[in-house]
């Protein structure tokens, strides 16, 4: 009787493990494709959470199923529960197992975090390790030849891209264009309040704080368009605050380079300035007025 009891819990806790493996391995498909290295490092972890996760919720579950089905008191019958004193085995072994899995999940965030160098609000500078893709080649920090520097400007509510500062060619845009495979260093600055540049597709977010200068860093490494939107509330037209991310191969990105320094900078269209025109008419409400649209060499449409 004993060695069936273990053979069907055996049992039981083999197929749980293979339902939560499924789990982590649909928790793929829960987000936008993987357009940079980073991405692969934060779908892994959440991989992991959900496995883990999807395991201790199908074990709770069916120990509670099982006990409401199987362990039930017999109709009519009101007496106390036998009176059973601590286990002190039992009580190490269920505080040993939790305490073990928030340390490794711990771990294991702190480890993706450090790699990714997402800044906390008291640091000032990027410090983090690099990390390889299975879609890209290796590109290491000390590799200056492929890192392409770019400022990042945020106010209410536009976003502004420099390319090449105190160089030849020196670009300005309110879309953000980048070259695959190429290790990107953004250079973060605040014009006026908090914001947030958050790419879903690139798995990465990073707070811009007035005053402060954050370098960031990440590799995309597959072309297309994306979405960046500014993941912290900036004002009345914050949702406005989006544009779009180019990643394109590095000869199409050094020819849109190319072709924007010579366009003549005209003042780029600016969703929250025209709502706030349109609504001022109709409205006497008092919001912030949106900053000025800024002049740029290339202005996104949207």
């Amino acid at each position: 009787m004993k060695i069936r009891l273990i053979l069907t819990l055996g049992a039981v806790a083999v197929a749980i493990a293979l339902i939560s493996l499924w789990m982590g391995q649909a928790a793929y498909t829960w987000f936008p494709p993987q357009a940079s290295a980073e991405s692969i490092l934060v779908d892994n972890l959440f991989s992991f959470l959900v496995t883990l996760g999807t395991f201790i919720f199908l074990g709770v579950v069916g120990t509670l199923t099982y006990s409401i089905l199987f362990q039930r008191a017999e109709k009519y019958d009101y007496s106390d529960g036998p009176h059973i004193e601590g286990n002190v085995k039992l009580e190490i072994i269920w505080t040993a197992i939790p305490f073990a899995l928030v340390i490794w999940i711990a771990a294991y965030s702190y480890q993706i975090y450090d790699q990714m160098s997402i800044l906390g609000p008291m640091e000032h500078s990027h410090h983090g390790a690099l990390m390889a893709s299975a879609d890209a080649a290796l590109i290491t920090q000390d590799d200056n030849a492929t890192t392409e520097n770019i400022d990042v400007f945020a106010q209410q509510w536009s976003w502004e891209f420099v390319y090449g500062k105190g160089t030849s060619i020196d670009v300005s845009s309110t879309e953000l264009h980048l070259p695959n495979n190429r290790r990107i260093k953004l250079t973060l600055h605040s014009k006026d309040v908090l914001h947030g540049l958050f790419i879903p597709a690139f798995r990465v977010k990073q707070d811009v704080i007035p005053g402060r200068d954050i370098d960031f860093e990440f590799t995309p490494i597959r072309e297309g368009k994306y979405r960046l939107r500014d993941s912290a509330y900036s004002g009345t037209y914050f949702a406005a605050m989006q544009t779009d991310v180019v990643v394109e191969s590095p000869e199409a990105y050094q020819k849109w380079l190319a072709d924007a320094a010579i366009a003549t900078p005209v003042a780029a269209y600016n969703r929250a300035s025209n709502e706030y025109a349109i609504r001022s008419k109709k409205n006497k409400w008092a919001t912030v007025v949106p900053a000025a649209p800024p002049v740029v060499n290339y202005s996104s449409s949207n």
